[in-house]
């Protein structure tokens, strides 16, 4: 143990903890490909054990934003990890990819094993939900860096796609239409906002207010994981002719469904062809946002939106039914520019 280490704010035995901790939660998201142990120098993960031609390997990256605040308040730190996969999978699968593997970062200012546990241990659940292997990752103790109690979490994924099945929003056409698959709440955007409404109106996170839920807390309520649409998705991918796929985060509608549009291209949204959710409601009032405004910030209830022909929707829809995921069209594309609602 190293003793003078310990006095300026790094416990090198905790570190050890945490490592013999997490091993069982690594060891669940094993998969085809993934090879090698945890605690080495870096992580490895074979290509060759899967069957495809040419390979394109799509990565991301990503972040759980101010949401922690909410976690630090509440002190529930075993879904954060589940955010912080989902942000990360969901928009490499915008682009038709499996993801393959996952890396995280924790940045602490005090080591505390049993807390680090409870997020990868989320990390973990994210990974085995998008079927992901986490083959690495980082705990970094930072004194003086975070104040007591708080901490920061980031994360990697890589995934891989057939090259002839890359979707890049090139297919996507005036006509096709936008297919939405409901969100679980917020997901991980938009928090700052929501952090403020809440002091605003002195909102209390472990009360239950009628109209959000009946037997859910204010906090519980907005640490609703990300929702993980891999296997779902990557289904529809398989038997459908999916033109695009838009994950909604920070920017909500108007920012990321542009993003797999062609230039002279723009989206009509039809705002009641599904149920926003009570949360939105909620956040609107009391933060006294323009309905219009909400869309920008906020997914509103669709944390995925795919572009398709007319007639694949019906199929679509289906499948995803299947997966007990709900799923409406909430839209189209148009030959207008712009984001109409």
């Amino acid at each position: 143990m190293s003793v003078s280490y310990q006095k300026a704010g790094v416990n090198l035995e905790a570190g050890y903890e945490v490592v013999s901790r997490i091993r069982k939660h690594v060891a669940s998201t094993a998969r085809a490909g993934a090879t090698g142990n945890i605690g080495a120098f870096g992580g490895m993960f074979d290509l060759s054990k899967l069957n495809i031609k040419e390979p394109v390997l799509v990565s991301g990256t990503d972040g759980v934003g101010t949401k922690l605040k909410l976690a630090f308040a509440m002190d529930r730190h075993d879904t954060i990890g589940i955010d912080v996969v989902a942000m990360c999978v969901n928009d490499v699968l915008a682009q038709g990819a499996e993801p393959l593997f996952f890396l995280d970062y924790v940045a602490v200012g005090h080591n505390e094993p049993h807390k680090i546990e409870q997020i990868v241990a989320g990390v973990a659940d994210g990974c085995r939900q998008a079927c992901c292997a986490l083959i690495g990752g980082e705990t970094a103790e930072m004194p003086d860096m975070y104040q007591g109690g708080e901490y920061d979490i980031a994360g990697f994924t890589c995934g891989v796609v057939e090259k002839q099945q890359l979707i890049d929003g090139s297919k996507v056409s005036t006509g096709d239409v936008l297919l939405g698959i409901a969100s679980s709440g917020v997901h991980s955007n938009g928090f700052s906002l929501v952090r403020k409404i809440i002091a605003d109106n002195k909102f209390d996170l472990n009360k239950i207010y009628q109209e959000l839920s009946d037997n859910q807390t204010l906090g519980q309520v907005l640490l609703t994981p990300t929702k993980i649409y891999v296997k779902p998705v990557l289904e529809v991918i398989r038997q459908c002719n999916i033109h695009g796929i838009s994950h909604i985060t920070g920017g909500g509608f108007d920012e990321n469904i542009p993003r797999i549009l062609k230039e002279n291209q723009g989206i009509k949204i039809y705002n009641d062809s599904w149920n926003i959710l009570p949360v939105f409601h909620f956040l609107e009032k009391y933060g006294e946002i323009p309905h219009r405004e909400m869309f920008n910030v906020f997914n509103m209830g669709i944390g995925m939106v795919i572009a398709l022909s007319e007639t694949e929707a019906p199929k679509a829809i289906e499948i995803l039914k299947q997966h007990n995921e709900n799923a409406s069209i909430i839209g189209c594309v148009t030959n207008k520019k712009g984001v109409f609602i």
